[in-house]
């Protein structure tokens, strides 16, 4: 008999989500790979066995009756190291302030731009680190993490170098994109910012990150600069990303397939020739609810057209001054409530799209033999009472790497 580090029996359901290697589209999102009284065997930090009658000598074993077990939360897009906090906007957005008049106001992200200059190496990395802890609690094994809040080479620098220390230190995978064409800084014009991004930051940021992303939005960069942008990432090795048609149809979504972008993000106002090319190059849709949410919006991306019109849907926290929440479980019950996801597409988008949307599929996202062991235990007794049961934090055992990190036991 083979000898085994952990071996997890008896799950209510053991939800693999096996089957695919690519970003999953239309029914292959609601195809969940389900084991009854399943069992999940590790060692050395992978998946050695999925099944539901495995024989092992294992030195510890996770008893996992009444629960069920999945791969571990991937939120593929967040802002996660920044300085200072945004809370007195709400009073703003209840006054209602949209995005655009907080950004005048002195708000938004020019408000934290300020306070991420400002900000010390060690105070970004202590602010990022307790986010993270956060995250993990609530089962979030993997993160992309985006710079952004610098907007000049010094700042933007640092996000990363603190992206990337954290990266090493922390149980939480960190995978990072470069953002410094977020928004234009007060004290340069766009065309004289957009240079720098190009000429001085991508060269810098191509060794510090594996994304180039721009913010593709009226008042922000136009489709012909984050073109260019993106363009000049790719040359750099940097593999495209895009804000797009967040607070108005740009026509983002073409750009992305245009461009070859893994996935375009926000997508609220996005057109029907837009999603039609989205689907026809395979660009991931990451769905960000928590934004509208957050801002107070009657309206949601359109994920259930995205979905039909045959677009990979992913879901991701958006974590950032404006929308702050690190919890990957109340991202599928918004995307459930709000934009009309089934349960199993929600769970999908929140795994194995959401790794598929920062290019770790073949290392994360479904429990398969092979594969890194990022496992959660939630205490359930099965998937729909996930978005079901809202409120509470269901994850009672995070597993990274074959390593318990966190118990949330009573």
């Amino acid at each position: 008999m083979r000898s085994i580090d952990l071996l997890i029996k008896n799950a209510e359901e053991l939800i693999t989500l096996q089957g695919t290697n690519h970003a999953r589209k239309k029914e292959e999102m609601n195809e969940l790979g389900i084991i009854k009284q399943g069992m999940l065997a590790i060692d050395d930090g992978k998946i050695v066995d999925v099944g539901s009658d495995l024989n092992y000598d294992a030195k510890k074993i996770i008893d996992a009756s009444g629960k069920i077990v999945i791969p571990g939360f991937v939120d593929p897009h967040t802002h996660l190291v920044f300085g200072g906090t945004r809370e007195f906007e709400l009073d703003w957005k209840l006054h209602g302030l949209t995005y655009m008049d907080i950004k005048r106001k002195g708000g938004g992200i020019d408000y934290t731009v300020t306070h991420t200059r400002d900000a010390s190496f060690n105070s970004l990395y202590q602010q990022g680190n307790k986010r993270l802890d956060t995250m993990l609690s609530y089962g979030t094994t993997t993160c992309e993490a985006k710079s952004g809040y610098g907007l000049n080479f010094e700042s933007e620098k640092r996000i990363l170098d603190v992206q990337n220390k954290l990266n090493k230190d922390h149980k939480v995978d960190i995978i990072s994109t470069f953002l410094g064409a977020h928004s234009i800084p007060k004290e340069m014009n766009d065309e004289d910012y957009v240079d720098l991004v190009i000429n001085e930051m991508i060269p810098m940021a191509k060794t510090h990150a594996k994304f180039c992303d721009v913010f593709c939005e009226q008042g922000f960069f136009t489709i012909d600069q984050s073109r260019r942008i993106l363009e000049a990432g790719k040359k750099a090795g940097l593999v495209p990303k895009i804000h797009a048609d967040e607070l108005i149809d740009t026509n983002g979504g073409l750009l992305a397939a245009e461009i070859g972008a893994i996935s375009a993000e926000h997508l609220l106002k996005t057109n029907e020739e837009s999603m039609r090319k989205m689907a026809e190059k395979n660009v991931i849709g990451v769905m960000l609810p928590g934004t509208p949410f957050s801002l107070m919006m009657n309206e949601y991306a359109p994920a259930r057209k995205m979905i039909d019109k045959g677009v990979p849907i992913a879901l991701a926290t958006d974590l950032n001054p404006n929308c702050y929440v690190e919890n990957m479980q109340f991202m599928m019950q918004l995307g459930c409530f709000n934009m009309k996801l089934t349960p199993a597409e929600a769970l999908t988008a929140s795994t194995f799209n959401a790794a598929c949307a920062i290019d770790q599929q073949e290392w994360i996202g479904s429990l398969d033999v092979g594969k890194q062991a990022d496992v959660l235990l939630l205490d359930v007794s099965n998937y729909q009472m996930i978005p079901y049961h809202f409120g509470i934090n269901h994850v009672s055992t995070v597993i990274k790497k074959g390593e318990i990190v966190r118990s949330n036991k009573k």
